[in-house]
């Protein structure tokens, strides 16, 4: 198998994955034992696609690699992907966490609140935030996950 062969598996891997996929990953799947080499063809792969006059792009999050939609045609079309629905108040909850690269949940029930409690669960839930002691509260930061399905670069 050539470089361009490789290539296109890499395209269909990362077409076909619903999550962010390592170097070494997307390797396994295809068949490709040097992450060097998997690695230099993913940043061939996403040059090309920089190049292209298309909607589509190669994102790397933290290390992790996924195809997506450039601006403004992830916005416009959006309504058509199937994902986690996520309620209007834990929305605003996530975007103060993201916004303040994480928040005390004391801090977001004086603002917002006891209802926090009940999007903080929501949120927890569906991975996209994480919890970690903080004296009497909990200090709470998005997660890989978030960064990925909202495409938010690490």
């Amino acid at each position: 198998m050539d470089e361009v062969d490789f290539k296109k598996l890499i395209e269909a891997t990362l077409f076909m994955s619903q999550n962010a996929l390592s170097a070494s990953e997307i390797g396994n799947i295809i068949g490709l034992a040097s992450i060097g080499k998997v690695e230099e063809l993913l940043k061939a792969l996403a040059k090309e696609y920089g190049e292209r006059d298309t909607a589509l792009e190669i994102m790397e999050i933290g290390g992790k690699y996924m195809l997506t939609l450039k601006e403004p045609y992830a916005s416009k079309v959006s309504s058509l992907a199937s994902g986690p629905e996520i309620s209007k108040g834990a929305l605003r909850i996530l975007a103060y966490i993201s916004k303040n690269n994480g928040a005390l949940q004391s801090e977001l029930v004086k603002i917002f609140g006891d209802t926090v409690y009940a999007y903080v669960k929501e949120l927890i839930s569906k991975e996209f935030i994480e919890a970690k002691r903080s004296g009497r509260s909990k200090k709470l930061y998005t997660t890989m996950k978030f960064k990925e399905y909202f495409a938010v670069p690490a």
